[in-house]
């Protein structure tokens, strides 16, 4: 396979749409999601129009040693991964105390957890080789706390994190990390999490523009990347600056029904 990203969630929204940008120039792809029927569509289409090697794997990346499985599934056919697209995740819209603990926790294991030990697995290879890109899906919510999504926001303030400090590891090599963090995207995340009918995603911006975002500055190795330049002036010079209590304020009332 030539030039392979490993892309996760990659059955519709932004993980469809990283995909389709990796194909339309020619490369390879590993498409990895829990919906097979999604997957051999999305595989059919890209064979088609692209003339690209496109592999799948149905896997629940939080089930035990599914990310260690699609490693060594890989490994064995000796598909190297140039590319690893850590896509997959979730949220969920309600008050901390009232939701299930069981989906915050699922919610933990994927957002953090599975994207975490795909990392670990695919970047000794990419330091090895010296060559190598990582685009870790976060989200402008990993910047500040998310009343309403407590968690959500929480998991992707870590992916954030995680995601500069093994950059700042590798500063000395060719292989980079991106943090992609979007603002409100028009994907099934919204009605998954329950936040259709908020402020949030009023203005909602589509998955491919925020897909073709985020694969520029993996390319570019740039460590973050966010979609709006209104968002990221809010988030950089003016809400550091605000009483915690207003932004909270803000937050929730964003996300409120």
């Amino acid at each position: 396979m030539n030039h392979t990203a490993l892309i996760t969630g990659a059955s519709s929204g932004i993980g469809k749409d990283l995909a389709n940008i990796h194909a339309e120039k020619g490369n390879d792809v590993v498409i990895v999601a829990r919906r097979e029927d999604q997957l051999i569509q999305l595989k059919e289409e890209l064979e088609q129009k692209h003339k690209v090697q496109v592999k799948i794997i149905v896997k629940d990346l939080i089930a035990e040693n599914a990310c260690k499985e699609i490693y060594d599934e890989l490994n064995a056919e000796g598909v190297e991964i140039e590319f690893l697209i850590n896509n997959a995740g979730f949220g969920g819209h309600g008050y901390f105390h009232e939701q299930d603990w069981t989906f915050q926790n699922n919610m933990m294991e994927l957002n953090m957890t599975a994207l975490t030990e795909l990392c670990r697995l695919f970047l000794p290879g990419m330091v090895e080789r010296n060559n190598g890109k990582i685009l870790n899906v976060a989200s402008t919510a990993g910047f500040v706390p998310g009343p309403l999504q407590a968690v959500y926001y929480a998991t992707k303030a870590y992916v954030v994190s995680l995601s500069q400090g093994i950059a700042g590891e590798l500063m000395d090599t060719n292989v980079t990390v991106t943090a992609l963090c979007p603002g409100a995207v028009r994907t099934e995340f919204a009605e998954q999490a329950d936040l259709e009918d908020t402020d949030l995603f009023e203005k909602a911006a589509t998955s491919r523009s925020v897909a073709e975002v985020g694969y520029k500055a993996m390319m570019k190795g740039k460590l973050i990347a966010i979609n709006e330049l209104g968002l990221s002036i809010q988030l950089q010079y003016l809400i550091p600056f605000l009483p915690r209590k207003i932004v909270l304020g803000m937050i929730k009332k964003m996300q409120s029904k």
